[in-house]
């Protein structure tokens, strides 16, 4: 069993498949960190242990680590009398609480009915669940996995009688459930405050899941001020904090600082998770690489306000936490009501950020991603807006449609502009009905000929927006976010619809669904193109506003669930003005976001890298676009645009009736080769051979089978210098055992789709390379005559 209570010893132990996490109570009644880190084996316990388990189940106990010292300036619990070596304020914590005398950030703050701020939990009880825990309203991680491949994929390499996976003879014990949970309630009994923490694991995974569940158990309304989802303490280490900053357009750039004394904070006061930041971020200890050294992650499934903190402390331990942002949040709890926090999905890996990545990818893929497209290539699509803009009539977007069918596009996305009164984004938003006027026709007519042409037929929608110069706004003027007596912030010419309000989104949701109905959508674009200021619900009561943020984020959440459970099938990909909401919350609901509205090849590289250390290239939203690029102004080769796209969704932001001749054929082979590799690029593993932050000459990555028996490695030339030395890649993934038959796909080298004469490796592809070499010595990367050059090479095991 992944986890184990030892409730003699008061000890809390959880296994995945490589790491172990612990926890105790303190001898006053505080729930303590012990360990989170590499897993650590069993042993029998010695007859002086006294505890009542089996001696094969006996978890290391670790409470050794613990340290009691006189500090100064560090108070002591009440009922700790005249013992001055017990602080909070040193000690590691799960769910440290405001009001203890711990001066550090903590998980917790609670003001209560006479306006205090205090709250100290105590341990009450704990229980195991054999199954993953819930969120209401909210995203979650699920597991789908039957109990015997559960089994199979907690199973030890070997089985050893101290193993726990094997009873006390060394036979393979019954199956596993695929998942548990630890619930650890915890009390303030003065308040009546009690906190579930809720520790959830799968058996497939190296992820540990946090969530906490605060319950007003006492007589008086109470308000949280602040509610992490989850805190990590470090007894001792040195990391360094890795995160991912950003601007529109230009969002999740890595960033690597050492963490010290001073307090360092990631978060979003936008509405949204926003493109400045993400709700991802990495302890690394200072060697970490990327198959190297120690880093923990750390992931909120919420796509609104959040908060991530990071400090090294007095005593050089380090507390980390993330959760809901404290700013402009205010939750008011009557007598027996409970607030719920977003799910928190940690993941500890020894073997530096590509192990790290891995993990989460396949968590996002297999239990964050729902329903019928989780496991699906995604159609190759072709959306209108940069190849029309709001510059459109049904007869435009037939002829866009046929060219992009000749060459083996499967779906036509009508982009802003079909709707209301819409011929620019100053007008028409809420106004969810089609302007038939404009297209010179009915949708279903549009649709019924793209259908004809073997074509899906996909739609953009901004449903949480409205523009003043709608019907809608001078109907329900009280519907948009607007402080009374105040004129609001403009954003895009738009306001900010009341999501917070059921009312609003049951009308939009109505709208849309009709649509949907009515011209046969296989697909949804999901955008939102401003951020959220001017906070004010006319439903919400004055002292509770602070509820108004995280009310808002449910109501989008209750949108997307129930839009996809009247239509099943339905494809929906998230947008915030491109990765302003590029976060996990989202990918419960959409499996693919576009990952930035920047759809420059170059400029992808940096976004694209940054991206993959938290989410899957499943979840990339990736286009080949016009050039001159409409965001640089950059001209780059049809396939240096197409192999970069291949790192995503893929599809195209153009009108291919305006390219020639020779771009229109390697379009047609770019769509057959994203169609052949596309099992390897979405479930394949993933590499990050170089980045882009700190290589000058190349980008390059790569995807591998999980047995190592094909691989596609991608280049990208950055740097062209005179007389420039050879470079060398080395791959990985591969089976070192193995030999490899490498086959060159189209690039721009030397002519497009032919070998550079000065390339020699791949001159024959009939040579084998064994997979050893491929990895330790690596690939020489042919020579290429300018920038912006690209190189794909297949692999195949032979």
């Amino acid at each position: 069993m992944p986890v184990f209570i030892d409730e003699t010893r008061r000890l809390f132990t959880i296994h995945t498949k490589h790491t172990t996490y612990q926890m105790t109570v303190g001898k006053y009644g505080h729930l303590l960190h012990l360990y989170y880190g590499k897993k650590l084996a069993f042993h029998d316990a010695p007859d002086s242990c006294g505890s009542d388990v089996e001696p094969s189940e006996i978890a290391p106990d670790l409470r050794y680590l613990l340290t009691f010292y006189d500090r100064g300036f560090s108070g002591n619990p009440y009922d700790a009398g005249t013992d001055r070596t017990y602080s909070m304020d040193a000690l590691p914590q799960e769910y440290p609480c405001f009001g203890t005398g711990d001066y550090r950030s903590t998980a917790l703050q609670i003001r209560n009915a006479d306006g205090t701020a205090s709250c100290d939990l105590r341990y009450k009880s704990a229980r195991i669940l054999d199954e993953k825990y819930s969120i209401p309203g909210m995203p979650a991680i699920y597991s789908d996995i039957p109990r015997e491949a559960a089994a199979e994929a907690n199973a030890d390499e070997c089985c050893r009688k101290d193993c726990p996976e094997t009873d006390n003879g060394g036979q393979k014990k019954p199956a596993q459930p695929p998942a548990q949970t630890l619930e650890v309630i915890l009390e303030d009994k003065a308040s009546g405050v009690e906190v579930t923490l809720l520790y959830g694991v799968l058996s497939d995974s190296d992820v540990i899941t946090r969530a906490a569940r605060i319950r007003n158990t006492g007589a008086d309304t109470i308000y949280v001020e602040k509610a992490a989802s989850c805190c990590l303490d470090f007894l001792y280490g040195e990391f360094d904090l890795i995160h991912f900053h950003g601007r529109h357009g230009m969002e999740r750039q890595f960033s690597r600082t050492p963490l010290s004394h001073a307090e360092q904070i990631l978060q979003s006061r936008r509405g949204a998770s926003s493109h400045q930041q993400n709700p991802f971020f990495i302890l690394a200890s200072n060697d970490a690489g990327e198959t190297n050294g120690d880093c923990y992650g750390f992931q909120l499934l919420y796509s609104g306000n959040f908060k991530g903190e990071a400090s090294v402390d007095q005593y050089k331990q380090t507390r980390a936490l993330l959760g809901i942002s404290d700013e402009l949040f205010s939750w008011k709890l009557m007598p027996g009501e409970a607030f719920d926090t977003p799910e928190a999905a940690l993941c500890c890996s020894n073997a530096g950020f590509g192990a790290l990545s891995e993990e989460y990818h396949r968590l996002i893929r297999r239990h964050v991603c729902r329903g019928y497209w989780r496991d699906r290539r995604r159609p190759v699509l072709i959306n209108s807006w940069e190849a029309a803009y709001f510059d459109f009539d049904a007869d435009k977007l037939v002829r866009i449609a046929k060219q992009a069918s000749e060459l083996g596009v499967e779906m036509l996305v009508l982009d802003d502009g079909w709707f209301g009164k819409r011929d620019s984004d100053t007008s028409g938003l809420g106004d969810w009905y089609v302007n038939e006027e404009k297209l010179g026709s009915t949708l279903k007519a549009v649709s019924e000929q793209v259908n004809a042409l073997g074509m899906k037929f996909g739609l953009w929608i901004e449903p949480e927006m409205v523009s003043e110069d709608s019907d809608l706004y001078r109907a329900h003027p009280d519907w948009a976010f607007v402080i009374p007596g105040r004129k609001p912030v403009r954003g895009r010419d738009q306001l900010v619809l009341d999501f917070s309000r059921k009312e609003v989104v049951d009308h939009i949701l109505e709208q849309i669904c009709a649509v949907i109905s009515a011209a046969n959508v296989s697909y949804i674009k999901m955008d939102m193109n401003r951020h959220l200021s001017d906070i004010y619900s006319l439903t919400a009561r004055e002292q509770n506003q602070g509820a108004t943020l995280h009310r808002y984020v449910l109501g989008v959440y209750d949108f997307l669930e129930r839009l996809q459970a009247r239509f099943p099938e339905l494809l929906i990909e998230g947008c915030a003005g491109g990765g302003g909401r590029f976060d996990a919350g989202m990918l419960y609901y959409t499996p693919q976001i576009w990952c930035s509205d920047n759809s420059d090849a170059i400029e992808r590289l940096r976004i694209q890298y940054g991206t993959s250390f938290g989410y899957p290239i499943s979840a990339v939203g990736s286009h080949v676009s016009a050039v001159p690029n409409h965001q640089t102004g950059r001209r780059t080769d049809i396939v240096t645009r197409g192999v970069v796209a291949m790192a995503g969704t893929f599809g195209y932001e153009l009108d291919l009736n305006l390219i020639s001749e020779e771009e229109k054929e390697i379009v047609r082979r770019q769509i057959r080769d994203y169609i052949k590799y596309s099992d390897l690029i979405r479930e394949g593993r993933y590499f990050r051979l170089s980045s882009p932050m700190e290589n000058e000459e190349y980008t390059a990555w790569e995807f591998s089978s999980e047995d190592g028996a094909e691989a596609l490695l991608n280049l990208i030339k950055t740097g062209a210098h005179c007389n420039s030395p050879v470079e060398y890649v080395k791959l990985c993934g591969l089976d070192p055992n193995g030999w490899y038959r490498l086959t060159e796909t189209l690039s721009t080298q030397n002519g497009r789709g032919e070998r550079s004469a000065g390339n020699k490796v791949l001159e024959d592809e009939q040579t084998l390379y064994p997979g050893s070499a491929l990895m330790a010595a690596g690939l020489p990367v042919p020579w290429m005559n300018g920038e912006y050059q690209a190189w794909q090479v297949y692999l195949k095991r032979v």
